[in-house]
């Protein structure tokens, strides 16, 4: 009986004192409930009325009004490279995806505000930080810790951070890359770039401009790097047809372009991020950089995904790569072990990894 009892009142103190991991990223927002999961994956997007400032919509109906959207309406994202642009609007989101996780969870919408951990760029300002988490506590949080986002793809990797192997962490997002050597709970040297999905997708859309006098949309040009977007040759390419709008004419264009060149558009943004990769490797202890020539270097985020990076990458940097397994959801599955994993909290509390947030990590 008495077991019972326990058992009812740890089931009662985990619901009131729920955690939420988020990863506020600049193309996708993901967020975690503590004993849940993954509960929302929607695109970091708001739809407002010009005129009174009124939320229409948030997330993947958002993203819908991107390019299509009436005068009168403006779909914007409140977040570029990373870091937060639009204080209010990025308050106003994440309070919306809040409640849809107080939604998961009756008793934690009716007795508590919920703890909340975000992931943030390797080298955010402090300005920055503060951002993010003002943000997150006037949205409706009682606590918001900050981790960097190369820290959370790791754990999320599967890395053991805790470890004095030095490993190598190359998350490509939306708006930034984060890159950075690992070892014993802390980072060695990192990085963010303002290089990563965005980027390319730009890269893309300039491409057909100064090449075609074609036009397209974020949305149209992102589509294509997914489908024929590729940063190594391919052993048989593909010619395909693009649909936008001549610059010239204002008039509808097709044309027929192919995966080469769509390699060739890409080609700068690639070469930004191998560089900064460099740029790392270059500042690491000799020791550490044997451990990553043994290990490998792994890679995460969306742009991992890119056709034959892995390939380009070891190729321009000598050291095996390897890519993580959902590389997109990387860093959210970090947040998620430092809610659930008592151990890798306490590592991340005595490398003072979330110090500058909170002197105590208070989450279970």
């Amino acid at each position: 009986m008495l077991e019972k009892i326990q058992g009812m009142y740890n089931q009662i103190y985990d619901l009131a004192y729920q955690a939420i991991g988020i990863d506020l990223g600049t193309s996708n927002t993901l967020v975690y409930l503590k004993g849940k999961g993954i509960i929302i994956e929607e695109p970091s997007v708001v739809a407002l009325d010009k005129q009174s400032m009124k939320i229409l919509a948030i997330g993947n109906s958002a993203k819908e009004m991107v390019g299509r959207t009436p005068g009168n309406i403006i779909a914007i994202r409140p977040l570029r490279d990373g870091v937060i642009t639009n204080f209010e609007i990025a308050e106003r989101m994440i309070e919306h995806f809040l409640k849809l996780g107080k939604g998961q969870n009756l008793l934690l919408s009716s007795i508590t505000q919920p703890k909340i951990v975000i992931g943030i760029p390797t080298n955010a300002t402090e300005v920055q930080k503060r951002a993010v988490r003002e943000a997150a506590l006037s949205a409706g949080a009682k606590t918001a810790l900050l981790i960097q986002e190369s820290i959370a793809a790791a754990i999320g990797s599967g890395i053991d951070i805790s470890s004095s192997t030095g490993n190598l962490i190359v998350d490509i997002g939306g708006g930034t890359t984060e890159t950075a050597v690992i070892a014993l709970g802390t980072i060695i040297s990192g990085s963010s770039i303002r290089t990563a999905g965005y980027a390319m997708d730009l890269a893309i859309q300039d491409y057909l401009k100064q090449v075609y006098n074609v036009s397209i949309g974020e949305i149209s040009a992102e589509n294509i790097k997914i489908q024929y977007g590729t940063a190594w040759p391919l052993e048989d390419e593909i010619i395909f047809k693009v649909r936008g709008q001549d610059i010239l004419s204002g008039l509808p264009k097709e044309i027929e372009i192919s995966t080469v060149e769509i390699r060739d558009a890409l080609n700068q943004p690639i070469e930004e991020i191998i560089t900064g990769i460099k740029q790392i490797i270059e500042k690491t202890p000799s020791e550490l950089i044997t451990d990553v020539m043994r290990v490998g270097v792994t890679l995460a985020g969306g742009g991992a995904l890119l056709k034959g990076i892995e390939t380009r990458i070891a190729n321009a940097t000598n050291f095996p790569i390897k890519v993580s397994l959902e590389s997109k959801r990387a860093v959210i599955k970090g947040i998620s072990l430092i809610i659930e994993d008592r151990e890798i909290l306490k590592i991340l509390e005595s490398t003072m990894q979330l110090k500058k947030v909170s002197s105590k990590i208070d989450i279970n």
